[in-house]
């Protein structure tokens, strides 16, 4: 008898991440189906992860990133997604596909590369949300909030509101950009956060989006959408999912929302 070794049998995912972050790659792994393993290559650029060229008329992708490409076009991985919110809202209308075009040579044409501002925008429209309830981390700055608001605008995703998450007294006279170098990333409470956004949901909103990849919060997405009774998709979610339906993968998964069992 064999014991589980988590082998990607049915595909194997690839990931870009935050390099300091542990959130990412917890979350993907509570969710994922069985048969299909997570792979991480961790990028310490600033965003955007691919930077504009001066004409616009593509991106040039940052050392890390390419490099973290290169090892994964060896693992013949099914899908691999650019598993930063920042970097699509900062890059604007158009990264995520100049970001795409220029990744995709580099890992071969057998795997589908995708971006999380991609993922998030194909979940929303597949449950049907039009007008979102935007929820941002904490150490978002008021400039990254405006530019979340202005990308899903753009993508014709107007939002019904949005709040920006407050960490609690222990975290509150910090700056935005203070809060992970003092650990607050890795000190995450989910219960708080429920709570915020089940008072702040606004009435029209037809739905939830939980943005940022190292903002802990899959374990509340089910019973956050009970109580609201709207779809609720976060960043981790929408791109595993993404994904895992992009590398053939259908098998519902229960506990994480409904996305999941799309």
């Amino acid at each position: 008898m064999t014991g589980r070794d988590n082998w990607g049998w049915r595909a194997r995912i690839g990931m870009f991440i935050v390099g300091n972050e542990a959130v990412p790659e917890a979350e993907w792994w509570a969710m994922a189906s069985a048969g299909v393993s997570i792979h991480a290559a961790r990028v310490t650029a600033r965003a955007p992860w691919a930077r504009w060229r001066e004409d616009r008329g593509g991106v040039d992708l940052e050392e890390d990133l390419l490099r973290g490409a290169r090892q994964f076009a060896a693992m013949r991985l099914a899908a691999v997604t650019v598993g930063h919110s920042s970097s699509s809202i900062l890059g604007g209308k158009g990264w995520d596909a100049a970001t795409v075009a220029s990744l995709s040579p580099v890992l071969g044409a057998g795997t589908i590369v995708t971006t999380n501002g991609l993922d998030t925008q194909v979940a929303l429209r597949t449950c049907g949300v039009k007008r979102p309830f935007l929820v941002l981390p904490p150490w978002f700055n008021d400039d990254t909030v405006a530019a979340g608001l202005r990308y899903y605008a753009d993508h014709g995703l107007a939002t019904a509101g949005h709040m920006r998450y407050d960490p609690g007294r222990k975290w509150r006279d910090l700056a935005p950009g203070e809060l992970v170098g003092q650990g607050m990333g890795l000190e995450q409470e989910v219960e708080p956060l429920y709570a915020q956004i089940r008072s702040a949901c606004p009435a029209d909103a037809d739905g939830v989006l939980i943005a940022g990849t190292g903002f802990r919060c899959v374990a509340i997405l089910e019973t956050l959408e009970q109580d609201l009774k709207r779809p609720v998709i976060s960043a981790n979610q929408a791109s595993l999912w993404h994904c895992l339906r992009s590398a053939g993968v259908h098998t519902p998964i229960s506990g994480y929302g409904s996305l999941l069992r799309i």
